[in-house]
């Protein structure tokens, strides 16, 4: 109103325009927000639908405009950062504990020659997406797993060729061998034991059936191609690697034999 009282119409000191506003403002980080939310193709790693999602928004949104992360995504990239020192701690600690028990760095670089061909094996299967698989962190938890179970057929190969060394005076190559074809039995049947305690999980249903068909279908793919390498790869890199307890017996002798022997003095005996 005036200051008479007069009715003042409202268009004579504002604009009035129509446009359409969101009920409400979504904050995220302090932030006014807005939520996008999408699902992955079958057979598309969280990884790689996370990146494809990153470079459309760099693309897109105008600057000023960043992207986060919620739900499981956020979980994803968060546990993704740290997976690869939880990755290396453990292979250290498997790596240090192997030297402690075979008193060598040698043998422990034998025993986890077949870690990377193991892992290898079971990304093969998360790439492929067979059954919805994808990277995530009970992949990694089945990783991490993982590698401690293959560094068993190792332990056996290996511990049981330097037995025959030094106890028996076999050759590397004639050791390596007779280990390889006596250990071949519990290999294997370590190997099956240890795939079929991960069956339930891989025929696992309902809620979070699928995170638990990650961690089995890693455990079971990585120990099964793994193993089938090791029985090859371990006897090469011993035969490479491992030490010639045959070799060192010698050079131990012939330094026995080159050390002269001592002279006994002549003289007589005083009265």
């Amino acid at each position: 109103k005036a200051a008479d009282g007069t009715p003042v119409p409202l268009s004579t000191i504002v604009r009035i325009t129509r446009q359409t506003v969101p009920e409400s403002l979504n904050h995220f980080q302090q932030l006014n927000s807005a939520t996008i939310q999408g699902v992955a193709f079958p057979g598309v790693p969280m990884g790689a639908a996370l990146d494809a999602l990153k470079g459309l928004a760099q693309k897109m949104l105008p600057q000023g405009y960043s992207i986060d992360y919620a739900g499981q995504s956020r979980q994803y990239v968060q546990e993704e950062s740290g997976f690869a020192l939880t990755f290396a701690f453990a292979l250290i600690i498997i790596f240090l504990t192997l030297a402690a028990q075979f008193e060598s760095f040698s043998d422990p670089l034998i025993i986890l020659v077949s870690v990377p061909m193991s892992i290898a094996g079971a990304m093969i299967f998360i790439f492929l997406g067979i059954g919805g698989a994808s990277v995530n962190i009970y992949t990694q938890v089945g990783l991490v797993t993982l590698m401690g179970l293959i560094s068993k057929h190792g332990i056996l190969i290996v511990q049981f060729a330097n037995v025959l060394q030094r106890e028996e005076g076999k050759s590397k190559r004639e050791a390596v061998e007779m280990a390889a074809g006596i250990r071949l039995r519990p290999i294997l049947m370590t190997t099956a034991a240890m795939v079929l305690g991960v069956v339930p999980l891989i025929l696992a249903s309902g809620a979070g059936a699928i995170s638990r068909y990650n961690m089995g279908l890693v455990i079971a793919a990585g120990l099964s191609i793994g193993t089938l390498f090791t029985l090859f790869v371990v006897p090469a890199a011993y035969m490479l690697l491992a030490k010639d307890y045959g070799k060192l017996r010698a050079r131990g002798a012939d330094g026995q034999a080159s050390l002269p022997e001592p002279e006994a003095e002549s003289g007589s005996i005083p009265s």
